[in-house]
């Protein structure tokens, strides 16, 4: 490349800057500022979804669609103050959006699962939940995923798209929820006694309901203990404290009454062959 090519090429470039120079400039400095506006205005209709008492579930969806719809006005905007025009940009949209959605099928499937879990809300925040292999309370519903915390206060990150297309239990979804209990005793004690003593433990707990009330049926005559069925009612919310507590007052009741908890065991018998 000689020294009249470079000086050329030197010349088109300052005109370039010259006249595009000011225009990108701009654009920059607008960029800067819309992105610093759209923040601002998520942050100002978040604080507006506490005052008007949204539902917790919507609101993040719709701070990240007001979000996402603001960047892409302003992108587009912007570039048509660099002389990019609206048919090519949109052009160019579509060809990207084509690639993309071949791409990230999946991705749109969680979109689509996250808008139908909004529409037809099958659960809420707060919702005690389980799905998908885990059981755990709803912290947040998102565009792609659904965060929830487990009972071990460990955070799960499902993809809508799974929670959309498969079963699940909502815990919370009526007032009352029943902890199905199973408790054995042996089989040479006092079936009667053993409930009425479940009973007591039940009806004295302050957090099992009594509408619906609490029941002690006899569920299974196993291989090693009569099994009772118990099964106490009371708030979602309170489903675990009960379900410890039912346990462990019902071994001491039974206990102190000396009825036993049998656990399994066999009889051997060995037989002697003479030779």
């Amino acid at each position: 490349m000689n020294l009249e090519n470079l000086e050329t090429y030197w010349d088109k470039a300052m005109t370039v800057v010259i006249e595009r120079g000011p225009k990108i400039l701009l654009a920059i400095i607008v960029l800067l500022i819309g992105l610093r506006l759209i923040k601002y205005t998520v942050k100002v209709i978040t604080r507006s979804f506490e005052s008007k008492n949204l539902d917790p579930t919507l609101r993040p969806f719709i701070k990240n669609l007001i979000g996402w719809g603001l960047k892409i006005l302003l992108f587009v905007s912007v570039a048509g103050m660099v002389g990019i025009g609206n048919t090519s940009f949109v052009a160019i949209i579509g060809a990207a959006g084509l690639a993309i959605g071949f791409a990230l099928q999946g991705s749109l499937a969680n979109f689509a699962g996250g808008v139908l879990i909004l529409i037809f809300k099958p659960f809420k925040v707060g919702d005690l939940i389980e799905a998908q292999g885990h059981l755990g309370v709803v912290e947040e519903i998102e565009i792609f995923v659904t965060k929830m915390l487990t009972p071990d206060n460990r955070l799960v990150i499902i993809p809508n798209g799974a929670l959309s297309n498969d079963s699940l239990k909502n815990l919370t979804a009526k007032e009352q929820i029943r902890v199905d209990l199973t408790i054995g005793i042996g089989y040479k004690e006092d079936i009667k006694l053993a409930r009425v003593l479940l009973m007591e433990v039940m009806n004295s707990h302050a957090k099992v309901l009594q509408d619906p009330a609490p029941t002690v049926s006899l569920a299974e005559l196993g291989d090693s203990a009569i099994n009772l069925a118990v099964r106490p009612w009371c708030d979602p919310n309170a489903y675990w404290d009960v379900h410890f507590d039912i346990l462990e007052q019902s071994k001491e009741a039974l206990d102190k009454a000396g009825i036993s908890i049998p656990f399994p065991q066999r009889d051997v018998h060995l037989f002697q062959h003479s030779v």
